[in-house]
């Protein structure tokens, strides 16, 4: 019985744990290619990364741990190409979510990422309280959509159906956070709360 209970509990263990990884994205200047890895999660990652393969040149130092932070592009490495020769080379990527204090920190360049729930922003012409939470979605790390009801028609008609009263008389934002609409959130930091809802 123990030894079931044990089993059940990895298993929900495992199910419920999120696996973090990067992407990595290539960028090519001459005879130059520049690795990055990019991290699109909420969470800070630590990277490893071993170039291999033939008519490149890269450094001989040993490969270490390079600190990712959430919602970032991170130089990792680059090699370069023996002239006149094409390259043939592959990598493997270490993601490690559990960070070490000795992981390089670089510079890094913010990314925009998913959301858990996607955030539409839809903007009445009435509505006062839309730069209070459009401004701070713009410089934020998360991709949205504002919409201007004025110059869509067809998305005001749809919305007219859930809202009877009338559009005119909302003076707040109209959210559509995950497929449910929203006309209480006025702050973008009530807007984070709720997205961090289950």
């Amino acid at each position: 019985m123990k030894k079931l209970l044990f089993f059940a509990l990895l298993l929900v263990f495992k199910v419920g744990a999120q696996e973090k990884t990067a992407k990595v994205v290539t960028e090519e200047k001459g005879n130059r290619i520049a690795f990055y890895a990019v991290n699109e999660h909420d969470n800070d990652l630590d990277v490893l990364i071993k170039i291999k393969g033939t008519n490149i040149r890269q450094s001989k130092a040993k490969p270490r741990l390079i600190r990712v932070p959430a919602a970032t592009k991170v130089h990792l490495k680059t090699i370069m190409t023996m002239r006149g020769k094409k390259p043939s080379y592959s990598y493997d990527l270490t993601v490690n979510d559990s960070l070490s204090n000795r992981a390089l920190k670089k510079e890094f360049e913010k990314i925009k990422i998913k959301p858990k729930k996607s955030i539409t922003v839809y903007v009445t012409d009435n509505c006062s309280g839309c730069d209070s939470i459009v401004a701070p979605l713009e410089n934020s790390k998360y991709i949205f959509k504002s919409v201007r009801l004025s110059e869509n028609p067809e998305i005001t008609k749809q919305l007219r159906s859930s809202f009877p009263t009338g559009l005119d008389s909302i003076s707040t934002p109209i959210i559509n956070l995950g497929g449910r609409l929203y006309t209480n959130i006025e702050f973008y930091d009530d807007l984070m709360e709720k997205l961090d809802d289950n």
